[in-house]
């Protein structure tokens, strides 16, 4: 398996992140108010522009691979899609009329592109497609039964259902139909006549905990989705209206998983609190920890190319070398009460200069495929956390 390729891009939290269709540039946000474009070049990524429209955070980002639209959410209750203006090459922003009065929390463009869905802290998702006639983008509110924050969300590849995971303890699957901007979808596993609205699944968290992200297989027929008590759990839908045919639960004895993808229809990467990316795969008889992407036997700083330490706009400075000897003790102390597994190499333990053995300094907060093969199955993924660094692993 080929190295990973590992890229400081901040000192702090990256919030949010996002390439566009070629992989040659990338959004992100370093847990501020502003969005930073990089480019790709021969010494790394470096900063080309810096979106500034939010007043507060930026929780999420999304980048449409064909239309190359940027939309982004944050905690000023706001979400904007950015359009590149190909003659100036600046990123023109239009607001989105969201109408919610809490903080956005995450956002995703539909497979067709043509829509988008905003979670968010009013206990709604608003998916908003385009109105020409007023020249803006309008929401529609996904609402009952939503009885908290809606923290993941994740689209069906048919562009109509939505899947939703939050700090209620349920994962739900929703119909996102909006008449006039979307094509009367084929019947599924998961319904056949979809209004707007229309719950096609309900899952709640083993234990109770937080739904941190939910994610659809590539044929949209199973759903996978990570709880904060954690646990994987891995939903095959039967038929409209009836039991799943299986729920199958893998409990892990590390810490929570904060996201997951599908690679292929038997596997998933999931990541988290353990700092390191694992893959797992299964059916519908059962689910098994594969291995961790991340040699921890190797160190802390393993695997990092020459990009990781001078192609961002903060100067490259490494964030083990920026923490406090309180907070390495910290860490350290709290990492030894945890139990390690096998599969995993092995995480917790702390190297004698302070850092973890793995590559990844603190959570990671997202794992998204990177790179396809011929057949559709996933060869690489990315992971971001709250080291500010951008790892791209082999699967």
């Amino acid at each position: 398996m080929s190295a990973p390729e590992v890229f400081q891009l901040s000192v702090g939290p990256l919030t949010g992140l996002a390439f566009n269709a070629d992989r040659s540039k990338l959004a992100t946000s370093p847990a501020g108010n502003e969005v930073q474009v990089y480019g790709r070049g021969a010494g790394g990524w470096a900063v080309e522009q810096v979106l500034e429209e939010h007043d507060k955070t930026v929780t999420s980002i999304s980048w449409a691979p064909r239309t190359n639209r940027i939309v982004t959410c944050s905690q000023d209750r706001n979400a904007y899609v950015w359009t590149l203006n190909e003659a100036t090459g600046e990123w023109k922003p239009v607001l989105v009329l969201l109408r919610i009065n809490r903080a956005a929390t995450c956002v995703k463009w539909s497979p067709n592109e043509d829509k988008f869905a905003v979670g968010n802290g009013a206990r709604s998702v608003a998916v908003c497609s385009f109105d020409e006639e007023n020249n803006w983008w309008t929401s529609k509110h996904l609402k009952k039964p939503l009885r908290s924050t809606v923290l993941s969300i994740d689209w069906h590849n048919n562009g109509v259902l939505l899947a939703a995971g939050g700090a209620d303890g349920r994962a739900r699957v929703f119909s996102a139909f909006i008449k006039g901007v979307d094509a009367k979808p084929e019947p599924s596993v998961w319904g056949e006549k979809l209004p707007f609205n229309t719950v096609c699944g309900e899952f709640a968290s083993p234990n109770g905990g937080w739904v941190h992200d939910v994610s659809f297989s590539p044929s949209g027929n199973i759903l996978a989705f990570a709880s904060h008590d954690s646990t994987i759990s891995v939903v095959y839908p039967s038929a409209p209206g009836q039991p799943p045919a299986a729920i199958q639960v893998i409990r892990s004895h590390s810490l929570p998983y904060k996201s997951l993808c599908f690679t292929t229809e038997q596997a998933l990467v999931a990541a988290g609190h353990d700092c390191q990316p694992v893959l797992f795969q299964g059916s519908e008889q059962g689910w098994k920890k594969v291995k961790s992407l991340d040699d921890t036997a190797a160190g802390g700083r393993a695997g990092l190319t020459p990009q990781a330490t001078g192609a961002s706009r903060f100067g490259g400075a490494g964030v083990g070398r920026l923490q406090s000897e309180a907070f390495n003790r910290f860490r350290q102390a709290d990492t030894r009460g945890s139990s390690s597994d096998g599969a995993t190499g092995g995480a917790g333990a702390v190297q004698a200069n302070g850092e973890l053995k793995t590559i990844h300094q603190n959570t990671i907060t997202g794992v998204e495929p990177y790179e396809w093969a011929a057949d559709g199955s996933v060869v690489k993924v990315y992971t971001i956390g709250r080291d500010g660094r951008l790892v791209i692993w082999a699967v």
